[in-house]
């Protein structure tokens, strides 16, 4: 079932959207080679507690009813997605997706930004740079009238015509009152198919893109998803919401670039 929202709800998300790109940007201030995901996580938990909200991942369970034990996923390298954080110390070159959620005022904020960590190589700063393209590109494709497909092409075409891997295994979603709602929104796809989109309908697209091939698997945690053949993956997402004709986009990166400066 997929819900449209109203303009009313709309401006609620858009609330919870905004405190997500603000406790990412409190992320950004602290990433530095020594520090720790499970710092990261833990200020990310204050932070948003502080605000009046819940850290929505918190406590949510997995397929086989593992619930996850932190505020934010934080993904390093090789890991794609849902990393659980922990006493790994970040150095030197690495990069870190942070996945981050809210709940506040009875509506969900989600999105996520993978960091640079110190000196990170052109080679996968380019990587960085394609991925965070496609999510605009794809944003570019949500207007009413389009379809599914028309965000997943955008995404597939831009990132593989550089070289990378798209993972098939995980999408984005619709979003409002639960986290994860209908319709499903691949990064892959062809023009014209699935879903024709319409004003008021709220979704989270986020492209999952790998240096090289798209195979992963899921870590013995049930959590963490990893690429295969152990090379970086990025992980940019945006929360929208088809509104007045257009993709309005209700979380922020703004702040969190401020402080990063131009890395790539």
């Amino acid at each position: 079932m997929v819900y449209l929202k109203t303009e009313e709800e709309i401006e609620l998300m858009r609330q919870a959207n905004l405190l997500v790109g603000r406790t990412l940007a409190e992320i950004a201030k602290m990433i530095k080679p020594g520090v720790t995901t499970e710092e990261i996580s833990n200020l990310a938990d204050s932070f948003i507690r502080d605000n009046g909200a819940v850290p929505t991942f918190k406590g949510v369970p997995n397929p086989y009813g593992v619930p996850f034990p932190a505020a934010v996923c934080c993904s390093v390298n090789e890991q794609v997605v849902h990393g659980i954080p922990d006493k790994r110390v970040l150095e030197d070159g690495d990069i870190v997706s942070v996945d981050c959620g809210t709940l506040l005022n009875g509506f969900n904020g989600d999105s996520c930004y993978t960091f640079c960590v110190g000196n990170v190589s052109d080679e996968i700063k380019a990587l960085l740079k394609t991925t965070k393209e496609s999510l605009y590109l794809g944003i570019q494709s949500a207007i009413p009238g389009h379809r599914i497909g028309d965000i997943s092409y955008a995404i597939q075409s831009h990132c593989e015509s550089h070289g990378y891997g798209v993972v098939r295994e995980l999408v984005g979603h619709g979003i409002g009152r639960e986290m994860h709602e209908d319709p499903m929104v691949p990064n892959y796809g062809k023009r014209g198919n699935g879903m024709r989109l319409s004003n008021g309908l709220c979704i989270a697209i986020e492209p999952m893109i790998t240096m090289c091939k798209r195979d992963v698997y899921v870590a013995e945690d049930g959590w963490t998803v990893i690429t295969r053949d152990g090379k970086p993956a990025a992980h940019f997402e945006h929360t929208i919401a088809i509104h007045n004709g257009t993709a309005d986009i209700l979380s922020s990166f703004e702040e969190i670039e401020a402080i990063e400066g131009k890395l790539y």
